[in-house]
C-alpha cells in the first residue's frame, strides 16, 4: 500500500511541544472555576483600584448605590410596597406548612431582604419563604422532632436546619462549585415542584375542611386515608368560606393573565384575602363556627435565636440533611428565577454571587429567628411587573415589614386558617405545570421519565426519595452519553467541500475505498471499549453493505474535531485500533485533533507511532491524500503487444 504524501496540502497539522503541567492546570482550573473569568475586569490596575473593583465585585451595593437616585427609588417604593402585600399572607401561609409560628414566616420577610440587597446580584429577585422547601423541610424534621409533642425542639432545629443551609450555600458560592446545582435539571425542577404543588394541595384540605386532627406524613396515600377517616370532622362552614376565597384568587390570576398590566390586582389579591378573613372572622366569632384562626401574634422585631441552634449529635444528621436538600433546592429555584428575569432585560446574574447572599441571608436569618429563605417565582415576578430597578425593592420590603411587626401584627391573628389554605392552594396551582410535561413527552421521552420520577416519587413516597429518584436518573442519562458517546459516518455534501452525518444527509457522497467516521466525544477509560468496537463494526458494515465485492476499505479516517479530551486508556484504544486495521490492510488516519489531544498523542509518542504523514487538518485534505494514495496503489496497465508479424 502507497504512503499518503504529507505535503499533498498547503495546510499542516500544528506538532508544537506540549505546553507545561502548571499552565495546564491553571487553564483547567480557571474552566472548571472561573468560566466567566471574573477577575479579568482587574488586569492591568494598580493596587487600590483593584481593591475598590474588588470590593464592588463581592458586595454589588457598592456598586448600584453610589448611583441611586430619587428616579430609581420611586419604582423601587411601589414595587417594594407592592410585594409586602404579598410577603405578609405568604409568610404566615409557608410558615403554618412548615409547622412553624405564624410569626416565623413574618420575621423571615424581615432580616433576609436586608442581607440579599447588599450581597445580591439581581435587579428584580424578591426574597422569601417557598412552599416546597417549607413542607421539605417540615418532613425532614418532623421525622426526629414532631412539631405537635415537641414545638419547641422542632423549632431548634429548623434554625440550625437554616443555619446548615446558609453554610452550604455559602461554600459553594466561595469555592464556585455551582456545577453541583446543575445536577437538578429542568426536568427535575419540573416535576418535583409539581408533585410538591399537589402534595400541598391535598394537605390544605385540612384547613379548607376545618379538619383538627391530621396525619404528620406526605405522601399522597396518608393525606387521602386522613381525610376519609376524619370526615366527621369536616365543617361546610369552612369549606364554603374557603372555596369563596379560592375562586376569587384564582379569578385575579386569571384576570392577570388576560391583561398583564393588571398585574397589581392579582399581587394584592392575598392581602384582600387575609384582610376580609380577618374581618369576616372577627365579626362572627369564627371559633364558633368551624373557622379556626392563627391565634395570638405578638408585637416585636426578630429576637435573637443563635443561642437556640441546636448541634446534638442525636439530630445532627437530620439537621444536615434537611440543610443540604432544600439549601440545593433553594438555590436550584432561586438562580434559575434571578437569571430568567434578567434575560429579559438583556442583563447577566452571576450564579456563584447569588450563593453567597443565600447562604449569608440564611446564615443570618438562622441567628435571627428566620427560617430557610430563597428567591420564589411568585413575588419576583410581582416585583418585576411592578417595575423595579434596583434590590432597594428588598429594602422597602423589609422596612415594612418592620413595621408591621411592630405596629399591625396582632391584627393578624385573627386570620382564618382557611384563608391562608387557600393562598396556598391558588399559589400551588400555578406551579403545576402540565403543559411543560406535554411538552418534555413531545420532545424527549427520557426528560419525561425524569421529570415524572420526581412528580410521582414525591406524591407517593417522599419529597426527598422522588427528588433522588430523579436525580439519579438524570445521572444515568449522563453516564450513558459518557459510555455511549455519539458517532456518525460522514459522506460530503454535493458541489461543496463540506462532510456531514450521511445519516442527516441521505445525499452526501461516500469516496470509494474510504471510510470517514466522526467521534463527538471526549474518549477516555468509560467509554474506549466502545468507541473500538463501534469503529470495527463500522468498517464491517461498509464492506458487507457495498455494491461491489471488490471495493474494500483501504482508509479509515477519523475526524476528532469534537474530541474535547482524552486519557491513556482512550490513546490506547486508538494503538489497538490501528493494530487490528493495520492486520486487514486499512490505514488509519487522524484529522484536526485538538491541542489538548494533540499534546497528549506527543507526550504519549502515539505520533511517532502512527506516523506526522497520518495527521491532516481537514476532512477534505485528508480525503484527496488517501484518494491520491489509492490511485498510486493501483497496478498500472500493461499494452499488450501484436505479435503477427513475428509469426
Amino acid at each position: 500500500m502507497a504512503s499518503i504524501d504529507p505535503q499533498s496540502s498547503d495546510h499542516t497539522v500544528n506538532f508544537a511541544a506540549p505546553r507545561g503541567f502548571a499552565f495546564n492546570l491553571r487553564s483547567d482550573l480557571k474552566e472548571t472555576f472561573f468560566p466567566d473569568d471574573p477577575f479579568s475586569r482587574f488586569h492591568d490596575e494598580n493596587p487600590y483600584r483593584r481593591f475598590k473593583k474588588a470590593v464592588k465585585y463581592y458586595v454589588p451595593i457598592f456598586d448600584w448605590l453610589p448611583n441611586y437616585n430619587f428616579r430609581l427609588f420611586r419604582f423601587d417604593l411601589l414595587a417594594g410596597i407592592t410585594i409586602t402585600s404579598l410577603a405578609i399572607p405568604q409568610g404566615i401561609s409557608y410558615a403554618k406548612l412548615a409547622n412553624l409560628p405564624p410569626i416565623i414566616g413574618l420575621y423571615s420577610s424581615f432580616v433576609p431582604p436586608l442581607i440579599y440587597s447588599i450581597f445580591g446580584d439581581s435587579k428584580h429577585l424578591a426574597v422569601g419563604t417557598v412552599a416546597a422547601c417549607s413542607l421539605l423541610i417540615a418532613e425532614t424534621i418532623g421525622k426526629v422532632a414532631p412539631a405537635n409533642t415537641d414545638p419547641t425542639l422542632y423549632l431548634h432545629l429548623i434554625f440550625t436546619a437554616t443555619f446548615i443551609t446558609g453554610v452550604v450555600q455559602s461554600l459553594l458560592g466561595f469555592l464556585r462549585l455551582g456545577i453541583l446545582v446543575d445536577f437538578l435539571s429542568h426536568s427535575t425542577i419540573t416535576g418535583f415542584m409539581g408533585g410538591t404543588a399537589i402534595l400541598i394541595c391535598l394537605q390544605q384540605l385540612k384547613g379548607m375542611l376545618g379538619m383538627s386532627h391530621f396525619t404528620t406524613k406526605t405522601d399522597i396515600i396518608s393525606v387521602i386515608r386522613t381525610i376519609i377517616e376524619n370526615r366527621r370532622e369536616w365543617r361546610w362552614e369552612s369549606a364554603v368560606v374557603g372555596m369563596i376565597f379560592l375562586i376569587f384568587l384564582q379569578f385575579t390570576r386569571y384576570l392577570r393573565d388576560r391583561r398583564p398590566k393588571l398585574f397589581w390586582v392579582s399581587a394584592m389579591a392575598p392581602m384582600v384575602v387575609v384582610v376580609v378573613g380577618c374581618v369576616f372572622a372577627f365579626l362572627i366569632d369564627g371559633k364558633k363556627h368551624g373557622i379556626p384562626t392563627v391565634g395570638t401574634l405578638k408585637k416585636g422585631i426578630n429576637p435573637l435565636s443563635i443561642n437556640l441552634l441546636n448541634f446534638s449529635p442525636k439530630y445532627l444528621p437530620t439537621v444536615l440533611k434537611a440543610g443540604f436538600v432544600t439549601g440545593l433546592v433553594a438555590l436550584a429555584e432561586g438562580i434559575a428565577i434571578g437569571r430568567s428575569f434578567a434575560l429579559m432585560n438583556n442583563t447577566q446574574v452571576d450564579g456563584n454571587k447569588e450563593m453567597i447572599a443565600f447562604g449569608f441571608m440564611n446564615i443570618v436569618g438562622s441567628f435571627t429567628s428566620c427560617y430557610l429563605t430563597t428567591g420564589p417565582f411568585s413575588k419576583t415576578a410581582v416585583n418585576y411587573n411592578a417595575g423595579a430597578k434596583t434590590a432597594m425593592s428588598n429594602v422597602v420590603m423589609s422596612i415594612c415589614m418592620a413595621l408591621t411587626l411592630l405596629f399591625l401584627a396582632p391584627l393578624f391573628s385573627y386570620t382564618p386558617l382557611v384563608a391562608l389554605s387557600a393562598i396556598i392552594m391558588s399559589a400551588m396551582l400555578g406551579l403545576i405545570k402540565y403543559r411543560e410535561v406535554f411538552h418534555l413527552f413531545r420532545v424527549d421521552k427520557f426528560d419525561f421519565v425524569i421529570c415524572m420520577a420526581a412528580l410521582l416519587g414525591v406524591v407517593f413516597i417522599s419529597m426527598d426519595v422522588g427528588l433522588m429518584l430523579s436525580v439519579g436518573l438524570g445521572l444515568l442519562r449522563a453516564l450513558l452519553y459518557v459510555a455511549r458517546p455519539a458517532n456518525c459516518k460522514l459522506g460530503k455534501i454535493n458541489n461543496s467541500v463540506l462532510y456531514r452525518d450521511t445519516e442527516q444527509y441521505p445525499g452526501a457522497t461516500i469516496a470509494p475505498g474510504i471510510l470517514i467516521l466522526q467521534l463527538g466525544s471526549p474518549i477516555y477509560f468509560a467509554n474506549g471499549n466502545y468507541i473500538r468496537e463501534r469503529i470495527l463494526r463500522w468498517i464491517r458494515d461498509e464492506q458487507a453493505n457495498s455494491d461491489y465485492p471488490g471495493d474494500m476499505i483501504e482508509h479509515v479516517l477519523l475526524d476528532l474535531t469534537g474530541v474535547s479530551t482524552i486519557d491513556v486508556t482512550g490513546i490506547e484504544t486508538l494503538i489497538e485500533v490501528r493494530r487490528t486495521l493495520d492486520a486487514q490492510g486499512v490505514k488509519m488516519v487522524i484529522i484536526n485533533p485538538r491541542l489538548s489531544v494533540m499534546e497528549k498523542f506527543m507526550r504519549s509518542h502515539f505520533v511517532d507511532k502512527i506516523g506526522k504523514e497520518n495527521f491532516y487538518l481537514s476532512v477534505e485534505d485528508a480525503v484527496e491524500a488517501c484518494q491520491f494514495a489509492l490511485l498510486e496503489s493501483k497496478p498500472k496497465a500493461i499494452p499488450s503487444v501484436d505479435t503477427s508479424d513475428q509469426i
